[in-house]
């Protein structure tokens, strides 16, 4: 078997970033509702994204494209304007979770489920700006129109005392997204043919 990744693979992975982006930027949209929804992105994110990330990993067979997947959400994170904050935890979370799931050699349904738990924690790069340049990223949010009251919550909700509650949060929504996509997979993907 070669592992080489090859043009397929290279055109399965953007396939698959693109459209873990769209349920991200979907999500991401019931940030304006309420900041304590922006909060909840670990749980939402890995959770909506399951699905597609199983789908993925249906057709993932060799080393390198989840940690493809991660570079290039860490490209398509900072274009649209989080800056490169998160760059370094997103790859590293592709790397470690294509090592967990190359260990099981891509079957393995118990290292599918670890490997994406550990590559959800990508979602948390979110947070970055808020924790990191917390004064600046305030000013921000107020010339773009959010209130002080929004602004209040948001910071109260994610802070450098809340992060690891909310990398622990990911982690577990990750495995449980990878679980229930898992199941939505077999039972609907896989008999239509698909995977």
């Amino acid at each position: 078997m070669n592992n080489k990744l090859k043009a397929k693979d290279f055109i399965t992975v953007g396939l698959f970033t693109a459209l873990l982006f769209v349920v991200e930027f979907a999500c991401g949209m019931l940030g304006f509702i309420h900041p304590y929804i922006v909060a909840a992105y670990v749980i939402i994110i890995p959770l909506v994204g399951g699905i597609p990330m199983m789908l993925f990993y249906s057709k993932t067979e060799k080393f390198g494209m989840l940690t493809t997947m991660s570079i290039l959400l860490a490209i398509i994170m900072f274009v649209t304007g989080m800056g490169w904050l998160g760059a370094p935890l997103i790859i590293a979370s592709g790397i470690v979770a294509d090592l967990i799931a190359k260990g099981g050699n891509y079957k393995s349904a118990k290292k599918t489920i670890l490997s994406n738990g550990v590559f959800s924690l990508w979602v948390c790069a979110n947070y970055f700006p808020v924790i990191v340049s917390a004064s600046s990223y305030r000013k921000d949010l107020l010339k773009g129109g959010y209130s002080a009251e929004y602004c209040d919550n948001l910071f109260r909700a994610i802070n450098s005392k809340t992060a690891i509650v909310l990398i622990i949060a990911c982690f577990i929504f990750g495995c449980l997204g990878a679980y229930l996509g898992e199941a939505v997979v077999k039972k609907h993907f896989a008999k239509a043919g698909i995977v």
